[in-house]
């Protein structure tokens, strides 16, 4: 039992190799995407991020074209994902959005929300892309937040006003962190984090 563990793990399958080769190439896309959009991004620059050559990159994408769509999709996905879970987080509302805070500002998140800020602002998105931005609209995506916001209104802990008008303001403070060329360490964002939930709470 223990000699055939041993075999697997010395001699994975192709489709295991194939699966995380595929990973590696779009983890590499993900990082020069968020960096250069759709437009000014080429296979080429993927392929020696990934450390792979151009035409193995090809075996497994047929261009960048698919490589964006389905980061894109991926990204969204995680969005929803990560905003659905806030109501199950424990703790006060306060605690849950600073925690909701401090994810949305780790490296993949970051390279997500850069990610699809190309897709939403540049021109010429194909039209696959297009059609996943289309069904996950962002109302409703970000509307998942508006419970956490009453709620810590209604516990004392949230300012005063209308709560999609503070959830505005909330969002618009994360862009502006995202679109900071500010070293990803956790002791920066921690503090960044800080300093926003101050203007959150009363």
């Amino acid at each position: 039992m223990e000699e055939t563990k041993m075999k697997k793990v010395l001699n994975p399958k192709p489709e295991a190799l194939a699966d995380d080769r595929r990973e590696q190439i779009k983890k590499a896309a993900l990082k020069v995407f968020s960096k250069r959009g759709l437009q000014a991004a080429k296979m080429n620059m993927i392929a020696e991020e990934a450390g792979v050559s151009q035409g193995l990159s090809y075996r497994y994408f047929s261009s960048k074209e698919e490589l964006f769509a389905i980061l894109v999709k991926e990204a969204l996905e995680e969005a929803e994902s990560s905003l659905a879970d806030v109501s199950r987080l424990p703790g006060s509302p306060k605690e849950r959005l600073r925690a909701f805070t401090l994810t949305m500002l780790d490296e993949t998140h970051k390279a997500y929300f850069m990610l699809l800020r190309y897709a939403q602002i540049e021109e010429g998105m194909p039209e696959q892309v297009q059609q996943i931005l289309e069904t996950y609209p962002a109302d409703r995506t970000i509307g998942q937040l508006v419970p956490l916001f009453h709620q810590g209104q209604q516990a004392g802990e949230f300012s005063e006003g209308e709560p999609d008008k503070l959830l505005f303001f909330y969002l618009s403070v994360i862009t502006g962190l995202m679109l900071q060329d500010v070293p990803g360490d956790y002791g920066n964002w921690k503090n960044e984090v800080d300093r926003l939930m101050k203007l959150i709470l009363k």
